[in-house]
């Protein structure tokens, strides 16, 4: 299992590195120290916290893959509207129907929830990081 730093976790999970010290020092998070001194994360460590911080809201439904951000952008043409969300460091795209985005009253600064039910989920390994 890896072994992260301080700042590679802070980078995964969104937040500072004060953050995750923080959450080290108060004992939310078990960190150990490497060969050089350097406090760091057990991979699995990580993920059982991870899991541990997901909070569902929302209504009753199947989906369980929910990014909360912010509208940045919105573009109406015709019948359709193309949606932009930044939510924590990710641009998420929707396409729908005008009549929903004016529903929705979707603007630029409007908080909102990109909800995301798929059948197929690339997943792409990579080193980390670092």
């Amino acid at each position: 299992m890896p072994h992260l730093r301080i700042s590679e976790v802070a980078t995964l999970v969104g937040v500072s590195d004060d953050t995750v010290r923080r959450w080290v020092a108060g004992g939310r998070l078990a960190a150990s120290t490497d060969d050089a001194h350097r406090q760091v994360v057990d991979g699995a460590t990580l993920a059982a916290f991870l899991r541990d911080q997901v909070v569902v809201e929302g209504g009753t439904s199947s989906a369980r893959n929910r990014l909360a951000g912010i509208v940045t952008d919105v573009k109406v043409d015709g019948l359709m509207a193309q949606v932009e969300i930044a939510a924590g460091g990710f641009r998420v795209v929707s396409l729908m129907s005008r009549e929903a985005a004016e529903e929705l009253s979707l603007e630029p600064g409007v908080l909102a929830t990109a909800v995301v039910k798929a059948t197929t989920v690339m997943v792409e390994r990579s080193a980390g990081p670092r």
